[in-house]
């Protein structure tokens, strides 16, 4: 079974042209760099392969089980074990912000700790597919790690553009996974000029998550996940941070796809959350115009993209799934890093507890409802950036050895 043969069109969100393929380029060649492709796929014929009982049957417990509805020639049993994440029902969250029901999407819990490896994964195949031995990225760091550690466990080399203020924990994995790592005098916007720069003069394998139309391919798995896991009784929202737009537009795509299938009936609500310092897409959305450069001015590094690379599929994720877009402050998105730690012991980075933050703001405006049922994406794992969340923390009580003092301190503590 060749599953590219499912495959109808590379479709130009853009100009809407339709490009059979196979196809050798990674954007419209009409419309150039902002013309993002979406691959659309022969559903009809797809219905004889995938429905309900196709997942009851399948017995893999990574990403791969939904193989089928993946734009890769072959799945990779020698690949890290990506996807399949945990979804807890929360225990005492939701009675602590007022909705009655709700879930955490737990992507901390993949190889390299965020849900970016689902896009990873599928990069070095299609490399492998390409003949490539090299991949390269930008990254703010989750794309960076990712890349590398899934490229090394295939034996591919990786070439990473990270920003100057890119965390310390990120980098540590990247030399750990062996990449060449580029610390960019900028801010995203110049890693990304200087990867796409690179990427064309030495004809690397380009995983760039928004100009690559096959890494949200990768990314839609998660909401394949989110349905199965539910036992297909979708959630009234679905609540994820944004940066450059491919994580949301690919969780609008996995939903689009059970829908067009006949799994589910509906697709969910999404919320898209942004930092107020980075915040392009609420802009956009606000004044129903085309997406404007941004300051990138949050501790959530993850989701500080002043010019998403993905706009019109992020904004079509939100609009046509009926969602909302909101906001939020750092100081929220901290509180939320400790909420979630120390009422559900889910440790997220800044980006991640953004979902948290969000869906707290839109309960108090109004757009969420307590009776609704939500499922809030943690992106990524909190140990990725520690020193954001360190000066926020009440640290350590430091004692001497000694029964009496710590008696003392408890006593004294619980008083």
């Amino acid at each position: 079974m060749i599953i590219l043969d499912y495959i109808k069109h590379y479709r130009c969100t853009l100009c809407e042209t339709a490009y059979p393929p196979p196809v050798d380029f990674y954007t419209c060649p009409t419309c150039g760099e902002q013309g993002i492709l979406d691959i659309e796929y022969d559903y009809d014929a797809l219905r004889s392969i995938v429905d309900r009982a196709y997942f009851a049957r399948e017995t893999e417990r990574s990403m791969w089980r939904y193989y089928p509805l993946m734009s890769v020639k072959d799945k990779n049993t020698r690949s890290l074990a990506v996807g399949w994440t945990p979804l807890y029902p929360t225990n005492r969250l939701h009675a602590s912000i007022g909705i009655e029901s709700l879930y955490i999407k737990d992507e901390g819990a993949n190889p390299t700790g965020s849900l970016k490896d689902r896009a990873s994964a599928v990069a070095v195949l299609k490399a492998i597919e390409t003949g490539n031995t090299t991949v390269a990225a930008s990254s703010t760091g989750n794309a960076a790690s990712s890349l590398a550690g899934n490229a090394a466990r295939l034996g591919l080399k990786s070439v990473i553009f990270v920003p100057k203020r890119a965390p310390k924990g990120k980098l540590a994995q990247l030399l750990a996974y062996g990449a060449r790592v580029i610390s960019v005098e900028g801010d995203y916007k110049a890693a990304f000029t200087l990867s796409k720069a690179a990427i064309d003069h030495y004809g690397w394998y380009n995983r760039n998550a928004a100009i690559n139309p096959h890494m949200v391919e990768g990314k839609k798995t998660v909401a394949y996940e989110i349905a199965e896991q539910l036992g297909f009784t979708l959630p009234d929202w679905v609540v994820v941070s944004v940066g450059d737009g491919c994580t949301i537009a690919g969780l609008y795509k996995g939903f689009y796809d059970l829908k067009a299938l006949g799994i589910t009936g509906r697709i969910p609500k999404i919320l898209g959350v942004q930092s107020e310092g980075c915040a392009p897409f609420i802009e956009a959305a606000r004044k129903n115009c085309g997406l404007e450069e941004s300051n990138e001015d949050t501790i959530a590094d993850s989701i500080a993209v002043g010019i998403p690379r993905n706009p019109v599929k992020a904004l079509n994720a939100v609009r046509y799934s009926r969602g909302a877009w909101v906001t939020v402050s750092d100081e929220a998105i901290l509180k939320a890093i400790t909420t979630l730690g120390s009422q559900e012991g889910v440790f997220a980075e800044p980006a991640a507890a953004a979902s948290l933050a969000g869906a707290e703001a839109a309960l108090k405006q109004g757009i969420i409802d307590k009776a609704d049922t939500a499922v809030l994406i943690n992106t990524g794992n909190g140990l990725k950036d520690t020193q954001s969340v360190q000066d926020y923390l009440k640290g350590p009580v430091r004692l001497k050895p000694d029964l009496d003092a710590l008696i003392d301190y408890i006593d004294h503590e619980e008083a």
